[in-house]
């Protein structure tokens, strides 16, 4: 039992450090002794979750990408019935995602029951910088790495009002972690607003998010919108981290 533990403990590590790390550099964050780390590394070269580069560092493997396609599709069954609950508070169109390397995957969705909807596709992948729950994901990470992200992706200009200068964007970060919300007014679509709020301390990065018209969802009535998303939030947290 505690040899599986540490080996979770080392892809956590591994995925932490952005899928690659020396052996020295695991022996360093992990504190375990080198001959403990060699053989459970073999191990899971052996079975596919590790693969071992020419330049010697152990990097995430391939038969990752099955579990957490799999992983990724429960979460979004899970997150259900906490959206349709929101939906149901709020009126408007409700979303889950999660970061996946450098873009945003939506995983679940609640549509709104207005004749009017939002309707983003479960699975579609965009970029972060445009939306409310990209925002949100985003900062959740450093300044060095959401840099990192973006000067990677670029800032593609979707509507006259996104932001496309990254120290802009960075400003605009810090007001969300301080805030505790995101805001995309008109960044992804023209007359579309959305809010965000984060997850906290569940497995990977995750937000949720409310959208709709802006005519429906106008900035007076954020204030009373962030704290019921907020408790939708807090609960799908403890749940998805039970």
């Amino acid at each position: 039992m505690r040899s599986l533990e540490r080996a979770f403990e080392l892809l956590e590590h591994l995925a932490d450090a952005g899928g690659r790390l020396a052996l020295t550099e695991l022996a360093e964050t992990s504190g375990l002794p080198m001959p403990t780390i060699y053989r459970l590394m073999r191990t899971l070269v052996n079975r596919g979750y590790v693969r071992q580069e020419p330049s010697k560092r152990y990097a995430l493997g391939p038969r990752l990408i099955h579990l957490g396609e799999t992983a990724e599709r429960l979460l979004g069954s899970w997150a259900q019935s906490s959206l349709a609950q929101l939906v149901d508070e709020v009126g408007e169109t409700a979303n889950m995602a999660v970061l996946e390397g450098d873009e945003v995957v939506y995983v679940a969705q609640v549509p709104s029951k207005h004749s009017m909807r939002m309707f983003t596709e479960v699975g579609r992948r965009v970029n972060p910088h445009c939306t409310g729950v990209g925002k949100a994901l985003l900062a959740q990470l450093s300044d060095v790495v959401a840099g990192e992200i973006i000067g990677r992706t670029g800032l593609p200009a979707h509507t006259p009002h996104t932001i496309t200068d990254p120290a802009a964007l960075l400003k605009e970060l810090a007001t969300i972690r301080r805030r505790g919300y995101a805001l995309d007014d008109e960044e992804q679509e023209i007359g579309v607003r959305c809010v965000a709020v984060p997850l906290t301390g569940t497995p990977t990065l995750a937000a949720i998010s409310i959208s709709g018209p802006q005519g429906r969802l106008p900035l007076n009535v954020i204030d009373d919108v962030v704290p019921i998303m907020r408790r939708t939030a807090g609960r799908l947290s403890e749940s998805l981290s039970a």
